[in-house]
């Protein structure tokens, strides 16, 4: 008899962050990574370069609180690059029912602005051309590719992993 092996596929990254970093927020509120994680698809591209969630602020919970009343929503506390502070106050009704939408539920009822500069990094990546000899010798390595586009990134690809192993990053 020959034990099957199961087939292992791999799985995207994003799927193993979430289970990862989940403990974390939670201990500032956020019940789930999605909301960080997503934020530039919930809100959209221009508010997400300006802003950022810090932190969900729940109200008190008493003691002795009757299981039938509404759960309070939460206050979602973020930061703002000063110059666009009141562009999101003004967009915040908005902001509110985008994030609600994400999680499901009236989870967020009010934002509180905190001015100051965001804490991810300001801009895109840069990253150095390749080599010239390690382009060229990607270009010999991938003659036989006969789609343009899939050449080229392949070219690409090998020459920085020519340059890689050739020591410089």
């Amino acid at each position: 008899m020959n034990p099957r092996k199961k087939a292992s596929y791999p799985k995207p990254l994003a799927d193993l962050i979430g289970g990862a970093v989940d403990p974390v927020l939670a201990k500032q509120g956020f019940g789930q990574s999605s909301l960080i994680l997503h934020w530039d698809d919930i809100i959209g591209q221009r508010l997400a370069e300006c802003c950022e969630p810090i932190k969900l602020q729940w109200p008190p919970r008493p003691r002795e609180r009757d299981p039938n009343a509404a759960v309070e929503p939460a206050t979602l506390v973020l930061r703002v690059i000063g110059a666009m502070a009141i562009e999101v106050q003004h967009m915040a009704p908005q902001i509110v029912q985008r994030v609600n939408a994400h999680l499901g539920w009236r989870a967020v009822g009010r934002l509180a602005i905190r001015q100051g500069p965001l804490e991810r990094a300001a801009g895109p990546i840069r990253i150095a051309p390749p080599d010239p000899e390690a382009l060229e010798e990607a270009r010999r390595a991938t003659e036989g590719v006969l789609d343009e586009g899939l050449r080229k990134a392949l070219t690409l690809l090998g020459a920085r992993a020519i340059r890689g192993r050739a020591g410089g990053v």
